[in-house]
């Protein structure tokens, strides 16, 4: 069920396109109000959440450490893993979210039966799946702005020719488009396949992964087996970019499931997992320098507590401790 509620999920989406499209003519819904309105989702949803999350105090530095911080002069440290200041926590933090430092250097654990011991092995199938998939989908993104630009930038012309640069037939094999597709279909079989993963695998960690699985396949369709027509889709995009939508008719039936499905992803965006892009600059694991030896740092739900010392209490009951022949400090 974990698995089969999402994919009737995300069937579900392609399904109510091809009826609200095909068999109602709703292609103004589908096409205008939809996107629009999973854009206002999409935007508000995701300034609440850095809102949210930047209200949150922080009270003490807290950052992860797997390598000596900065303490004596002839211990060594880690710089990157251990920044002391703000420069190389923006290093650490680049690393992070360009290269996933992090994820490089996890290990993945087994049990080898016949051995009956426990080993710890490198996964570095996860960092390079996890690598292709974030940077072919941040291309892909970007070289969908030619659909919503007029006229194109010349760094946007750059990007498409390198991505396109091994030509195998026309229309252009754009790389990442293939690359997206091929690293998404890893994560969700490897989620699927490893019983540890699929162990605590969640139905909203099997969601997203189909969503943009069937956003990918349906983008691939709609170049290279059920052709749109680009310049309409173009002027469609410019006018819905521009709050001048215009619904023309040769625009396909893939196309407004396309459309739906990136929707629904856009919608679903704030409330998911997937913010994780926005929450890794808000991480405080990440986002503080390790110096709590040289500062110190004040916990900021801190409140004035009235204090009671033993002088006041010996005070209010000097008599009383007297009597029953309690030593006492100031008689």
């Amino acid at each position: 069920m974990k698995i089969l509620l999402p994919f009737l999920g995300v069937m579900g989406i392609v399904i109510v396109a091809f009826v609200g499209v095909e068999m109602l003519n709703l292609q103004y819904l589908f096409g205008v109000m939809i996107p629009y309105t999973a854009f206002i989702i999409f935007v508000v949803g995701v300034v609440l959440r850095i809102l949210k999350w930047g209200r949150s105090a922080v009270p003490f530095c807290i950052p992860t450490t797997s390598g000596q911080q900065k303490s004596f002069s002839w211990i060594k440290r880690n710089r990157f893993d251990n920044p002391s200041n703000n420069l190389e926590v923006i290093v650490r933090m680049a690393l992070e979210v360009l290269l996933f430092r992090s994820l490089f250097s996890n290990t993945s654990t087994a049990l080898k039966e016949d051995e009956g011991r426990l080993i710890h092995q490198s996964s570095k199938w996860l960092w390079l799946g996890g690598l292709a998939f974030h940077w072919s989908f941040l291309i892909v993104l970007v070289r969908h702005l030619r659909l919503f630009l007029d006229p194109i930038p010349s760094a946007l012309s750059l990007v498409e020719g390198m991505d396109g640069l091994m030509q195998l037939g026309v229309p252009v094999l754009y790389w990442t488009g293939l690359i997206l597709l091929i690293s998404a279909t890893y994560l969700f079989f490897r989620r699927v396949v490893i019983p540890q993963v699929s162990y605590f695998s969640l139905p909203n960690d099997h969601f997203p992964l189909l969503l943009i699985l069937f956003i990918a396949t349906t983008g691939m369709i709609m170049r290279y087996i059920l052709k749109v027509d680009i310049i309409s889709v173009k002027a469609f995009t410019v006018g819905l970019f521009s709050l001048k939508p215009t619904i023309t008719h040769d625009l396909g039936l893939i196309f407004y499931i396309h459309l739906f499905l990136v929707s629904v992803l856009l919608a679903y965006f704030p409330f998911s997992k997937l913010m994780h892009a926005a929450g890794v600059f808000l991480s405080p694991t990440r986002n503080m320098p390790n110096n709590s030896r040289r500062i110190r740092h004040i916990n900021p739900w801190n409140y004035p507590v009235k204090v009671h010392t033993y002088e006041e209490y010996e005070d209010d009951f000097r008599d009383k401790m007297k009597t029953v022949g309690l030593p006492l400090e100031k008689e």
